[in-house]
């Protein structure tokens, strides 16, 4: 009998503003270097960009339809793990790295105003209540590319998707303490997930 692998699909921001390598980025390279036990990981890295980002997005669906995808962005100024279960369609007025806007401010053209992943983020952020974890539960994830990006992802995957927010600064900020807590934080997800398929 075949097992089923999750393919997922930790993507991570490249540079802006401040972040000339935007620790995203560095995040989703440490998570495809530990791995993820039985998964295949495939990470890619998104530009700052509304238009780039919605042809990425809908292409990781398309081609590679993964089981799940995980999108990873910073969360300036945070010295904590957010983890983001809404995506919202519109009000993106913020320019990206082009200059650019979306078109009428949305991600999706007639797509519903909100999305919420099919992981319950609130019961996931509760099993990491213990000192040295700081993992904080979001339904406002900054109306930028982050959100953007997780938008598009929920829409064209059924919602199997996830937003973490990395902190810029902080012990969390350092890779070797960010990245063991991702990777058992996506663990817990795809746990919820396989519960989630076979209940």
């Amino acid at each position: 009998r075949l097992e089923v692998r999750f393919l997922m699909c930790p993507s991570g921001f490249g540079p802006f503003r401040q972040f000339l390598e935007n620790p995203s980025w560095k995040a989703a390279q440490g998570l495809k270097l530990v791995g993820l036990g039985e998964q295949i990981v495939y990470i890619k890295e998104v530009p700052v960009s509304y238009v780039k980002t919605q042809q990425i997005i809908a292409d990781i669906w398309k081609t590679l339809n993964p089981k799940f995808a995980v999108h990873l962005g910073v969360a300036r100024g945070s010295t904590v793990v957010i983890l983001e279960q809404t995506g919202k369609n519109s009000r993106y007025m913020d320019k990206d790295v082009c200059g650019f806007c979306p078109e009428n401010h949305c991600c999706v053209q007639g797509g519903p105003e909100k999305l919420d992943s099919v992981i319950n983020m609130r019961a996931v952020s509760k099993q990491f209540k213990q000192p040295g974890m700081d993992v904080l539960y979001s339904r406002d994830a900054g109306r930028y590319l982050c959100e953007f990006a997780y938008y598009c992802s929920l829409y064209h995957g059924q919602r199997k998707a996830a937003l973490i927010h990395v902190p810029s600064s902080g012990s969390l900020a350092s890779a070797d303490r960010l990245v063991p807590l991702l990777q058992t934080l996506i663990k817990a997800m795809l746990n919820q997930l396989k519960d989630s398929e076979t209940a």
